[in-house]
């Protein structure tokens, strides 16, 4: 490279080209490409309980490449037979009320009366991004420790309320591997309860005292689909607020209609932070699930989720198979430009594109 500063009128000044740097990356080191499992290879592995490869079946199921999809189906259908077996609690609440922090306490509560936990944390996606933290995991400090709990963050992806599409998948394959108790955290109070309420079979919502009104902004939706109301934070001069807002939500209860499973959801405090209350919130849960059990709702309720996920399932096949049609994707774009000037009505267009799949569909 040439200096100015080597001109003969700067005879005084000399600059030395440099020396090039050694590389960073060592030239013999050879890029590995990770070894893909067969589905038997998988299914063994999550039977035997293998966390590493269950991760991977995992990873497979939140995919949306075609291939992968093909594959985890086939691996959760050999998994089937050996799920069912585990009680499924689904943990929501506003931001801030403990959530994490709950999960940690009462998770090793689970694992020290001898059962496997497996917790799904469902992690909100940017919408600009479609970028994900994951951070549940560092906030379960004590549960990362354990060799017979297993978290998976999973983000959004952007579907609706910010529930992971492919949660209950995940929880199928979870109690193949043997793990008989399924937290399934949601992002906080929004639309994503309705989904997740439809896949666990315990519903527990967690609330704050001292911040105002205590019913101010939860639906009645959310209040009805809980089977248990617990107040967080009930430690030192925060335990008499605590009790006023658990005597807020029970006088609330009492004006909702009687639960289809014949149980009265219950309001309890602890403290997340301190663990106390533990023991009391997790009797309830037994409580409710001898109850639901013995009247033979637990198994209705069961049976019912898995033909809502049926129709689910066939929506989402459905819809993607309309947006992978050829024709489809070629006329599309075009029938969506004519929308936006006002050529055709967004009907005519959803008719155009219709008829377009239904045609090809009936060739086949």
């Amino acid at each position: 490279m040439n200096h100015p500063e080597n001109d003969e009128k700067y005879k005084g000044l000399k600059v030395n080209s440099g020396t090039s740097y050694a590389p960073t990356v060592s030239p013999y080191l050879t890029a590995r490409r990770p070894r893909r499992f067969t589905t038997t290879e998988f299914v063994e592995g999550i039977l035997r309980g293998d966390t590493s490869i269950l991760s991977q079946a995992v990873t497979l199921v939140e995919s949306s490449r075609h291939e992968h999809q093909q594959q985890a189906q086939e691996i959760i259908e050999r998994c089937l037979p050996h799920t069912g077996h585990s009680v499924r609690i689904g943990i929501t609440g506003v931001p801030g009320a403990g959530k994490s922090t709950s999960i940690d306490v009462f998770g090793m509560h689970v694992l020290k009366r001898g059962h496997k936990l497996a917790v799904l944390a469902i992690d909100p996606s940017s919408e600009r991004s479609k970028g994900s933290i994951l951070g549940d995991k560092t906030r379960m400090e004590a549960l990362a420790r354990e060799k017979n709990a297993f978290i998976r963050p999973s983000p959004t992806a952007g579907s609706l309320g910010g529930v992971a599409r492919k949660t209950r998948e995940t929880i199928i394959l979870c109690e193949a591997a043997g793990f008989d108790t399924v937290f399934v955290e949601t992002v906080g109070v929004g639309q994503s309860e309705t989904a997740v309420h439809s896949m666990v079979d315990f519903f527990l919502l967690i609330q704050l005292a001292g911040t105002g009104d205590e019913l101010q902004g939860i639906k009645r939706g959310i209040m009805e689909m809980a089977d248990g109301i617990v107040i967080n934070k009930a430690d030192g001069d925060n335990i008499r607020r605590a009790e006023m807002a658990a005597g807020h939500f029970r006088n609330a209860l009492h004006l909702f209609p009687p639960t289809e499973s014949g149980w009265f959801p219950k309001v309890l405090t602890y403290s997340g932070y301190y663990g106390l209350g533990i023991d009391e919130v997790w009797a309830m849960i037994d409580e409710y699930i001898a109850f639901t059990k013995q009247n033979g709702y637990f198994d209705r309720k069961r049976n019912r989720q898995a033909k809502y996920w049926m129709y689910e399932s066939i929506h989402d096949m459905l819809r993607d198979a309309f947006y992978r049609h050829p024709g489809i994707e070629e006329r599309l774009p075009i029938v969506e430009q004519q929308v936006l000037h006002n050529e055709i009505s967004s009907f005519v267009a959803a008719k155009e594109m219709m008829d377009i799949f239904l045609k090809g569909t009936t060739k086949n």
